[in-house]
């Protein structure tokens, strides 16, 4: 079946038109409610072709709302998602030949054997015979388990089993993949090698990539990212693009009074400090000479600081005025 993809003018940071590139991905003010609850609201943005995209975000902030309504679990209360030409909401029979999807739970059958799991996923998709063996055996070779074929998928590593299910997502040559927080329960090695799986998928096999996570170093790894929260899209853009527009270096004050610190940071400097977390955040260029004025202003006051460089929670707190992780929705242990 051939795509109809849609081509957008896509618009570079200043705004001026860039060439035309192909939209695999456009989602047109998505809104969706739960019980009064809004999820989503007004969200946009466009995916584009053999690209890696991530949807970053806290608990609570519509990112699992969002991947069910691109994976035609869901049809949503307002608004438009168009994959590769086909409409979501309209054509989702259509669509699911399209794209595959790796959901957070595992869905692999652990008393199978690495082939009998994906010769059992190839027959929901029609697939038979010589043209099926071919392709399973593409697919563990492609994600490194040629050599455990034949073992039962209880007897792999998270991490060989977490690639397994990307085989299942994959088997049926689809234009995208959708996996939701697919590195949960994984050690650092076995997340930095399923990265490593998807930017082979984009680079080599071309497939456009969408991933949803709560974690920053991943985020880092993403082509663009869409940064949500409480439902709204309050970033849009690749992670330097994002972390380029603080402008400078990231202050962090420890003190007893950081409120009153905080206040007379403000009056005397002209700078915006926020006290958060317990202590005294501000952003200011060449940090490390601005901590020379700080301390001979507040002699004695200041317990400790640090200076560093903008990162993606620092993004998060400018659009949003609050850290990623608040008291009430602690980050996942």
């Amino acid at each position: 079946m051939v795509s109809k993809a849609p081509v957008y003018v896509v618009l570079d940071p200043q705004n001026n038109a860039a060439p035309a590139t192909p939209a695999v991905i456009s989602v047109q003010d998505l809104v969706h409610r739960y019980d009064g609850r809004t999820a989503l609201d007004g969200v946009s943005f466009d995916v584009r072709a053999a690209e890696l995209f991530g949807l970053l975000g806290p608990n609570g902030s519509g990112k699992t709302t969002m991947f069910r309504i691109l994976s035609t679990l869901m049809v949503a209360g307002g608004g438009r998602v168009v994959i590769t030409g086909f409409d979501a909401a309209k054509e989702p029979n259509q669509l699911r030949r399209q794209i595959g999807v790796v959901f957070q739970a595992q869905s692999i059958d652990l008393k199978l054997t690495a082939t009998e799991n994906l010769w059992h996923q190839g027959h929901l998709y029609g697939l038979r015979g010589a043209a099926l063996k071919s392709r399973i055996a593409e697919m563990l070779a492609m994600i490194g388990l040629a050599d455990r074929a034949k073992d039962k998928a209880e007897t792999l590593s998270g991490g060989m089993q977490r690639r397994l299910e990307l085989a299942k997502g994959l088997l049926h040559h689809p234009a995208v993949l959708l996996l939701d927080e697919p590195t949960t329960g994984l050690d650092p090695g076995a997340r930095r090698d399923l990265w490593q799986y998807l930017q082979v998928l984009r680079d080599e096999e071309k497939v456009t990539v969408i991933a949803t996570t709560h974690l920053m170093e991943e985020a880092e790894r993403c082509d663009r990212l869409a940064i949500l929260n409480e439902g709204k899209l309050v970033a849009l853009g690749t992670p330097s693009e994002l972390k380029r527009e603080i402008g400078g270096d990231v202050i962090l004050l420890d003190a007893r009074d950081v409120e009153s610190i905080a206040e007379r940071i403000r009056a005397r400097f002209n700078v915006d400090a926020q006290v958060l977390g317990g202590q005294v955040r501000l952003e200011r260029e060449n940090g490390h000479r601005f901590i020379t004025d700080l301390v001979e202003a507040l002699p004695g006051e200041i317990e400790a600081v640090s200076v560093s460089k903008p990162s993606l929670e620092d993004v998060f707190i400018h659009r949003t005025g609050h850290k990623f992780w608040t008291e009430d929705a602690e980050p996942p242990s």
